[in-house]
Formats: C-alpha cells, structure tokens, sequence
C-alpha cells in the first residue's frame, strides 16, 4: 500500500512546496500518495467496525485535502507534507472520538480521542471523567495504553469553572480542553511492514477503550 514512492514524493514537496512542481507532479501525487493512501483507509475500516462498529465507512470522506488553508497562516506554503485521515462515527471533523493516522516521508502518526469540543461537549465530557474518575484513571493508565501512547495528551484550560477546579490537584486532566492519545514512528519502517493494517491497528485498539469510555459522555 503504502511504498518508497509515497516517501519519495513527499520528500520532493518539503523541497518544493509550490503549485508548480505540484502540478508536474500531479500523476505521482495520484497514483502514489492518494490512491494508495485511500486504499490503507479501505482495508483499516472493517478491521475498525470489529471495535467501533459505528464507523462512518466511506474511505474518501476521511481524507483532510491536500491543500492547506493559509487565510489565516503565516506560513504560506500551500500544501501539507503528509496525508491524513480521521474516522469516526460523525465523520471527520465532528465532536466524537475519532481514529487518527498521518503519513508524511518521515514519520506515521497514529491515534485518536477528542480534539475538538464545543463548550457544551466539554463541560459533558468533564462530568463524565469527575463522576467515573477511578474507570478514566484506570483507561488511561493501562499497560497498552501507555505502552503505546506514554500520556494522554491535550491543551487545558488555565482557569476551571469551580465544580471541576477542587478536582485538578488529584485529577490534572479535568483541565484538559482535549483527550487524544498520539504515537509516531518511522515511516521508512512502516513501508516495509508485512501488514501495515494490523501495524496501526495495534494503536486503534489500545485506544479503543479510551472511546468507549468518552462516547458515554454524549
């Protein structure tokens, strides 16, 4: 699936990322990074209902587009330098846990949890973690969990609203704005991998547990 051609054309847009080259080097972006890369999305998803059968299953609408958007960006070059994709039972942009996987010409990376909650979601996955907090300190603190991941990871909020705020000294991921696990490997490694399914699904079901855990909170 994904092979040493992948690798080659991202190593060439990191040094030319400019409509230009992208142009020319269209087909390769096509036959080389997207439709292998959709392919991957393709084979992970019935391994992926097995644990979350919920799953929004049209491979293509996972995909974030290749484009990135610079209205608001200094950085200014127009493209990302790996493809992306988010699974979930809302598709990719929605306010449940997801599964996550990046692919550029170094490094994969693989995980999933919560990275976007409105103030609502928030304050119910909040709720959820300060009513149950033995079960999510338990999750997070698995053996495959943190094997895979080391930590939950997230941005927190500096100031809590006074019913979370007596629990942060025992609890410091009440805090969090965000609950998402994050591993990274070498891409060189996983293009040589006998079953590059099963190589990320290792990551999806160490975190499985974690979203069976949030979507009780929706």
């Amino acid at each position: 699936m994904i092979d040493q051609n992948y690798i080659s054309f991202f190593e060439g847009l990191e040094k030319n990322n400019h409509k230009e080259w992208f142009d020319e080097h269209r087909k390769d972006y096509e036959n080389h990074v997207r439709k292998p890369f959709i392919e991957l999305i393709e084979a992970l998803i019935p391994a992926l209902l097995e644990i979350e059968p919920d799953l929004h299953t049209d491979a293509k609408k996972t995909l974030f587009r290749i484009n990135r958007d610079i209205r608001f960006s200094k950085d200014k070059t127009p493209y990302n330098i790996l493809m992306k994709a988010s699974l979930s039972s809302e598709g990719k942009k929605s306010e449940v846990p997801g599964f996550y996987v990046g692919i550029g010409a170094e490094n994969v990376h693989v995980g999933g949890g919560l990275y976007q909650l409105s103030k609502d979601r928030l304050s119910q996955v909040r709720d959820l973690i300060a009513s149950n907090k033995e079960e999510f300190i338990s999750i997070i603190n698995d053996p495959q969990f943190k094997s895979s991941f080391r930590e939950l990871q997230g941005e927190r909020n500096k100031r809590l609203d006074k019913k979370y705020a007596n629990l942060e000294s025992e609890l410091p991921y009440i805090a969090n704005k965000q609950f998402y696990a994050m591993a990274k490997f070498n891409t060189s490694s996983f293009v040589k991998e006998n079953n590059q399914v099963e190589a990320l699904m290792k990551y999806f079901r160490a975190i499985q547990p974690l979203h069976s855990f949030l979507n009780r909170a929706f």
